[in-house]
């Protein structure tokens, strides 16, 4: 929206095959660093995860062991990986308004902001639900609000 023609010049396949390996790279090494982390721990209860797939959270909760490292792990890797790209975006939204406030037609404004807020919706919820999942964890949250939450970020989305 903002630089329409500099799409074609600036993605180039070299630079498109590039992001998708350094994704690929970069959540290869996340999950293995918090499998890892959860290798070292050991759990005494119950191993019945009361969730619909294995949240790393519901893990924690089960094991016996110290887990303030991994919690830690989970706050910062979380921060960055997390809150820099939700803001990227949101900063990425604040030029598309910009450009849309400039459309001279309101029918043009409105198409505009349909077709963004869709995204940005999903956008929201995603960030939304993770963020207060994964960084801010409470000890007062049940199971049924955790996997609730998990359900917004991974099916709901």
């Amino acid at each position: 929206i903002c630089f329409p023609l500099h799409y074609m010049s600036i993605m180039s396949p070299s630079l498109c095959v590039s992001l998708v390996l350094l994704s690929w790279v970069l959540t290869t090494f996340h999950a293995m660093l918090h499998t890892l982390l959860m290798a070292r721990l050991s759990f005494c209860e119950d191993n019945v995860i009361p969730h619909f797939f294995c949240d790393m959270s519901a893990l924690l909760k089960l094991s016996c062991s110290d887990t303030h490292v991994n919690e830690l792990v989970i706050f910062v890797t979380g921060g960055l990986i997390l809150v820099i790209p939700f803001v990227l975006i949101l900063v990425s939204y604040a030029q598309i308004v910009s450009s849309i406030l400039k459309v001279p037609s309101a029918r043009g404004i409105r198409k505009a902001f349909s077709t963004c807020g869709s995204h940005l919706s999903v956008v929201s919820l995603f960030y939304g639900t993770i963020i207060g999942l994964y960084l801010c964890p409470s000890a007062d949250n049940s199971t049924v609000k955790e996997t609730v939450m998990a359900m917004m970020y991974t099916v709901v989305t």
